[in-house]
């Protein structure tokens, strides 16, 4: 234990002889930037710095199971095949009832995203006898599902190649 009293002593004389040598208006400069940072949005941090497709999915239920997020560029198989006929798909598991599909090096062009909340991780929308889905679910552009999935134009954005971000709300 004595020899923990010296060290930690000559620390701690080496840190004040440290900062004290730091001009006060370089400490000040410095305070003044730490409190700026610690006060600008968080959505102004949180936004990706690589060029794609970045899609917040709201409205989540639970955090139970994953959510599959795919990015159609056609109309074919959109959407109920996108293991098959989707560009790009990703599975991402849910924190604290939230997710976010980043895809990246998308080349510009038209395309439509379909969003399932895989409960029980079976890689499917679960339906009941009727064929209504009993897990949540979303597309781009929040086009509606009435009697049968949207079309591929009604939910198709224009993408340029830049960054985009999307929300999509899901359905239950």
């Amino acid at each position: 234990m004595s020899e923990l009293t010296p060290r930690k002593s000559a620390l701690a004389s080496s840190v004040r002889r440290l900062v004290t040598r730091v001009p006060m208006s370089v400490r000040c400069v410095a305070l003044c930037a730490v409190l700026v940072l610690a006060n600008l949005p968080a959505s102004v941090l949180a936004q990706s710095p690589c060029s794609g497709i970045h899609v917040k999915i709201l409205d989540i239920n639970n955090s139970t199971g994953a959510v599959a997020c795919a990015l159609f560029a056609s109309p074919v198989g959109f959407p109920t095949e996108f293991l098959h006929s989707a560009t790009n798909i990703m599975v991402i598991k849910i924190r604290d009832t939230q997710a976010r599909c980043d895809f990246l090096s998308i080349p510009p062009g038209t395309y439509a995203l379909a969003v399932i909340h895989d409960e029980n991780m079976n890689g499917k929308l679960d339906a009941n006898w009727l064929g209504v889905p009993t897990e949540g679910y979303g597309f781009s552009n929040d086009a509606t599902a009435r009697l049968s999935a949207p079309s591929f134009d009604a939910a198709s954005f224009p993408y340029g190649g830049q960054n985009l971000d999307m929300t999509i709300s899901l359905n239950y």
